[in-house]
Order: structure tokens, then sequence, then C-alpha cells
């Protein structure tokens, strides 16, 4: 064996000869495990660095996206990223034993030089440090992987120590980086598991009047505390500007108190109680807001909230952070300056490259990782926080605003459509799905559901008119209620309240209809306004005698498409016309949280309930053979005589509601149009915001890493107009003292 041989040509020949003892005569599979032993940290040394590179680039995007396909590439990204990582580095630490004279080998400078550059990897990027809120609680895992890593790092250093300071190494920084980073996911781990972080508590302790402010006279309060004294300075009256509610002013105020907003709302994520005061203060800025300017609001507040649980926003964006960063940024660049004025004459060209490519990707890694941050929310907020810093702000504002318009939203703003009718007639039974079917019900395992999510559930965008009609409803409930207590009895309604208004009263015939469990009511609601739907629109071919564009039409009917319904503009929100799209678009995504998110939803039974309406609609379907698209379902469906109740001949073994569906369609179709799709429409809203005030506070965080789910937005919404469980609905006894100076 030649001194003057590399390590990785050492071992290429160490394990070409023990293959050749092994199988005499494999010429072909020496020569290619000789290639590979070459080859091999090389390599791994790419394939880390272009994993890193791919996550810094799509982390955040999924955000703001649904796609099955990206979330499953993140997925195998984030997992292979930390497994290649640390084998490289285990094959650097074995690479020495391979080297004859490790202290003299040229080689060994590069395996030394290179190593830090996998402890970098390992740190992550600032865009994911989490695939999902579950992997916050296995920190303390994380923490001693950590460590095992860091010591491997170390010992590949140990064993070349004399020649370990021929070339710098970016090392130090990243490693504390990597430390911030584990205590990140510790303070996600806490979020997780429902625990109260110091930065999560709801006030700072108290521990009461001091004996010294009660005997030298200091004016107390009725509860003993001292009184607040509020000295107040008169201004000069500002300058009054005409400026449109949206627009930049709407987006950099959102801007602005986004970031404060969440560090009071972020509590409602580990479903803590907010104050009385929270709630006043709150309720007071979302009355001034429009339509718009709330929604942006609400969206930058989830952006922040994803970023604190699956990134290192709460780490980079502090003080630490920040001149952590300037290290991170300066050790790469000095070791690409010292690198390249080294003498590297007794190094391979090719392993030359590799260094040079290690080092400039980390320095863009790192370069991107600022631009970043300095575009973040989290900076804005900073920087208008100082008057000296507001035009810096304001020209940061302009030109993320040029690059990166604002009309994009910060959530994937789409909701998943899931139509009963439309299921049961596409689902076929085959041996496969009997397979699956058989393993949901012996094992537990939602297999079958899983399948007929991915076959059978679209996304569509969020429509104007249906932000218009919820933010319009929770606006309106905040007009007509007084007292806190009705605030938190809205949150109780699912129907009732709409059923019981003033404008349509239809509590005596419709009320059965809400009074049921909220899953069966979901299902009952869901099919009777297909069906309702279904009778409009053939209502509107019989008025406009086209045979063809009704055929078009109702087939988009089922679909719950949103580019085929009607466009809204801010004029005509309130028109009538519009409602019917609305309402199918909450039916549909209502239908497929109960069957695809239950634990979103209060269901009880849901699943069963669901499984056995659709087997009652299958059969039904099955006995008329005119039944081929969901218009002629929806025909035989709206033709069910419901003078006799099938319970009274099959008992009420099955929980199938179809029934009963049919029966609250006909008594829908006795209203007039225009009535009944405002009652329907407002049925909807009502079980939407049901369903989003009692879905606990960690599954709404669950979900931000999937796209984000219209429910949470409404949720967030619901708690800005002080409605729900979240707050109490007593204030404590205060006084204050008005001090006014000239």
């Amino acid at each position: 064996m030649g001194k003057g041989k590399s390590t990785v040509e050492l071992r290429a020949e160490h394990w070409s000869v023990r293959l050749q003892r092994r199988r005499p005569g494999s010429g072909e599979m020496a020569s290619l495990q000789r290639l590979w032993g070459e080859w091999e940290i090389r390599l791994l040394l790419l394939s880390s660095l272009s994993l890193q590179v791919f996550l810094l680039f799509t982390g955040g995007l999924r955000k703001r996206n649904v796609a099955t396909w990206l979330h499953f590439l993140l997925w195998i990204a984030y997992l292979l990223a930390d497994s290649i990582a640390i084998y490289a580095l285990g094959n650097l630490s074995q690479n020495q034993k391979f080297c004859p004279g490790v202290h003299d080998s040229p080689d060994m400078h590069l395996l030394v030089f290179w190593a830090p550059f996998l402890i970098l990897h390992l740190g992550g990027q600032d865009t994911i440090t989490a695939f999902a809120v579950e992997d916050n609680e296995l920190w303390l895992r994380h923490f001693l992987s950590l460590v095992f890593q860091i010591a491997l790092a170390l010992y590949v250093y140990w064993k070349s120590r004399p020649s370990a300071a021929g070339l710098l190494a970016p090392r130090d920084p990243h490693v504390r980086l990597r430390r911030h980073q584990v205590r990140r996911a510790h303070l996600g781990a806490q979020v997780c598991q429902h625990e109260q972080p110091e930065e999560l508590h709801a006030d700072a302790p108290r521990p009461g009047p001091q004996l010294r402010q009660i005997h030298a006279g200091v004016p107390l309060q009725q509860g003993g505390w001292p009184a607040r004294q509020y000295r107040h300075r008169p201004r000069a009256p500002a300058r009054r500007q005409n400026r449109r509610p949206g627009g930049a002013h709407g987006v950099r105020r959102a801007r602005r108190h986004g970031a404060p907003l969440l560090h009071t709302f972020r509590r409602l994520f580990v479903d803590l109680i907010l104050s009385f005061q929270d709630r006043t203060d709150s309720l007071a800025f979302f009355r001034r807001l429009q339509r718009d300017q709330a929604y942006k609001v609400v969206e930058i507040e989830l952006l922040l909230m994803y970023e604190s649980l699956h990134s290192k926003s709460s780490i980079i964006h502090g003080p630490t952070g920040r001149y952590l960063r300037i290290f991170t940024l300066a050790a790469p660049v000095l070791s690409l300056l010292i690198f390249s004025t080294t003498d590297k004459g007794s190094y391979k060209p090719v392993d030359v490259a590799v260094s040079y490519v290690l080092l400039i990707g980390a320095i863009f890694l790192e370069i991107y990782a600022i631009l970043l941050m300095a575009i973040s929310p989290w900076s804005f907020a900073d920087l208008r926080k100082q008057d000296k810093c507001l035009p810096v702000a304001n020209s940061v504002f302009r030109a993320v605003r040029f690059f990166l318009p604002e009309a994009r939203p910060r959530w994937s703003n789409q909701m998943a459509q899931y139509n009963l009718i439309s299921y049961c007639l596409k689902d076929r039974t085959t041996r496969f799905t009997r397979v699956l079917e058989k393993l949901e019900w012996d094992y537990d395992v939602r297999v079958k559901t899983i399948w007929d999510g991915f076959w059978y559930t679209n996304h569509i965008d969020v429509s104007l008119v249906l932000k218009q009609l919820i933010f319009k409803q929770l606006k309106e409930r905040t007009k007509s209620t007084a007292d806190p207590r009705s605030y938190q009895r809205f949150g109780d309604h699912r129907g009732q309240g709409i059923l019981q208004s003033k404008k349509c009263y239809h509590y005596q015939e419709l009320g059965w209809s809400v009074e049921v469990e909220f899953d069966e009511s979901i299902i009952l609601w869901h099919i009777a306004t297909d069906l309702c739907l279904f009778n409009k629109e053939q209502d509107d071919d019989r008025d406009q005698g086209d045979d063809q564009s009704n055929l078009g039409a109702s087939s988009c009917c089922f679909c719950s498409c949103s580019e085929h319904a009607p466009s809204a503009d801010e004029s005509d929100l309130n028109d009538a016309s519009l409602l019917p799209a609305a309402s199918k678009e909450i039916s549909n995504y209502m239908l497929f949280l109960l069957v695809m998110r239950p634990f979103m939803l209060t269901a009880s039974i849901g699943q069963i309930r669901f499984g056995d309406t659709c087997a009652e609609t299958k059969n039904f379907f099955l006995r008329s053979n005119e039944v081929r698209t969901a218009r002629q379902g929806a025909n035989e469906l709206a033709a069910v005589k419901t003078d006799i109740n099938p319970r009274e001949v099959k008992g009420d073994r099955s929980k199938s509601v179809l029934f009963d569906a049919c029966r609250l369609a006909e008594q829908l179709q006795r209203m007039e149009e225009r009535k009944r799709w405002r009652l329907v429409a407002g049925v909807w809203v009502e079980m939407l915001c049901y369903a989003a005030g009692k879905c606990s506070g960690n599954f709404h965080a669950k979900q931000l890493s999937q796209g984000g789910e219209l429910l949470t937005v409404v949720w967030l919404l619901m708690a800005h107009f002080g409605m729900g469980d979240q707050y109490r609905v007593e204030a404590g006894h205060a006084r204050a003292k008005l001090i006014i100076e000239n």
C-alpha cells in the first residue's frame, strides 16, 4: 500500500480486496465497489447540500399549499436530510482508519474541512425545523442526537488534530445556532403538550399591594390594589388623511397589528382563557376594520404562528438570533477567503471543486435566509416599534410589495369539498376496496377513508362571497349583542340563532334538524342543500329553456367548482343569487371535516352515521336503473314520499338520515326562494362557527403545516370579535386616576 494514496482510494482498495476474497472472479463488482468507495463521501456531501437547498426553498410553501405531492416530497426530504448528514459523519470517521499516515495525508485535511458543513446541515434551515407539530414533542430525542453528532464531529477533529489548523471551518456559530434550535423545539413541545411556557402565561405574577404603600397613604382601589394613575399629555391634532380602507395602507396596518395581536392570541392555541380586557381591546379594533383588512390580520397571525411552531423565527428574530446570523454568515465567507488563498496543489481537483461548492452553498443559504428574515412580518413589526426606524420599515414594505404582491394570501386560501351524492355514485366496490374496508374494520386503520379522500376530494379557493358572508354575520352579531354572556352563547348556536331570528322565524318547523347531534345535523343539511340547489337549477332551466347550457350548469352544481360561480364585487355581495353557491361550498366543506377531519368536530358517531347514510343512498340508487349522474340521483331523492317514516318499518338500528334529509328538503322547498337561501346560508355559517369554536386549539395548530383550514380562520375571527368560550365574561374592579398636564 503506497503511502501517497488518498484515504478514499485506500478504503476503496480495502473493500475491493475483501470483495475479491469473498467472490473470486467478480471483477465487475469489485470495480463498482471501488468506484463507489471513491465517490461515496463526495456524493453524500453534495446530496446533503442539495437537500438543504430544497428544504430552504420549499419548506415555507406548505403553509399556503395543500398539494399532497408537495407535502410528500417535503416529508421525504425532511427525513433524509438528517439521515444523510449523520451517515456522512460516520463515513468521515470510518475513512480515517484506512489511512496509514492520518496526520500527514493531504486528503485528511479536506475530510476535516468537510465535517463542519455536516454540522451546519444538521442545524436545519430557517424555513422548516419541524415537519409536524408532533415533532416538537421529541425535542429530548433531538437533543440527545445532537450531542452524539457533535461528539462524532469532534472525534474527527481529534483524530487529525495536528493538521486541523491548516484550514478554517465554520463550525462554532452553527453549533450554537443548533442549540438555540433545540431550545425552540422545547418551546414547541410545551405548546403541543398543553403546558404553559413562560411566553404564553396570561399575565405576569401579581404579588399584591405593598405594605409600605398602604401605610404611606397611597390611594387604593376597592380590592386593596394601588389605584392606577394615567397622565394625559395633550397632543397637537394630527393631520387627517383620506385613505382607502384597503390598499397599501390597509395591508401595512395589518402587518403592524398582526404581530402584537399574536402575542395575546397565541394563547388560544394551547386552550388558555383570555382576559376581559383582551376581549374589549380586540373587539374595539376589529369593529373598525373592513373585510379585507380583518382577513389580512388573521392571515398574518396564522403565518407568524406557523413560523413559531415550524421554523426558527422565535430565535432568529430575537437579539441573540441576529448576532448569531452575523457569525453564521461571516464564518463561511472567511473560510472561503482562506481556502481560496491556500495552496491546493496536493489536493485532487474534484475535491477542491466539492469544497468550493460546499462553501458557496453555505454562503448562499445564509444570504437567502437573511433576506427571508428581512421581509418577515416579525422584522416589520420590530422596526415599527422605533420611530427612528419608521422610514426604513416603510421602505422595506414597499420593496417587498414590489416583488411579492400582498394580494397573495399567507395561507392556502382553499377549502376542501366532499359531496355525499357524488361519492355514492362514483364509489365502486372492487376486490381492492374490500381489502381496504376489511383492514379498516378489523384493525382500525383508516386506509379506506384515506383512499376515498384522495380520489373524491377536491379543493377550491375561498370566494369573496363566502368571506363577506362570514364577516358580515359575525360583525352584525357584535352590533346586536350587548353583554359578554351573549357573545359566549353565540358560539353555542349551530342553526338555532338564525332559525329564531325575527327576519326568518322557522324554528317550530325546522328546529328539529338542528337539535339533533351535530354530525347528524351536518349530514341532514348537506343532503337537503343539494336537493334544494338542484331544484333551483331545475326551475332556472324551465325559465331559460336552454337545455344544453342547463346540462353544464347542473354538472357544476355537485362538483362545487368555484370558477363557475358568479363573481362578486364589494357592491353586490348582498345579492341573494350568490348565496346558493356559498351554501354549497360550506356544505361540502363541513362534510369533508366530518369524514376526513373528525378530530376537528364534536362528532360522536359521525363516521358510523355517514357510512350508514352512504350505504342506504347506494342501495337507493341501485334500485333505480336510471340514476347515472348526480342530477338524476338528486331527482330521485327529491321524489321520495315523506309521509311514512322508515324507522317505523326497519327500526332505529341503522343510523342513516337519508329519509330525514329528504323531509328537511321538502320543508325548505315550501319557502320563498330568496328567504330560503338566506336561511340555508345563515344556518351553515352558524354551523361553521360552532365547529370552529368547539375545536381544540392544538388541532388548529396542527393544520397550519397542511396549508391551514378555513375553520381556523373563522376561529380567530370569532375570537377577535369576542365570541366563544375563550374569554372571561366578567371584568375585575379597578379604579383609575387621571392627571391632565398642561
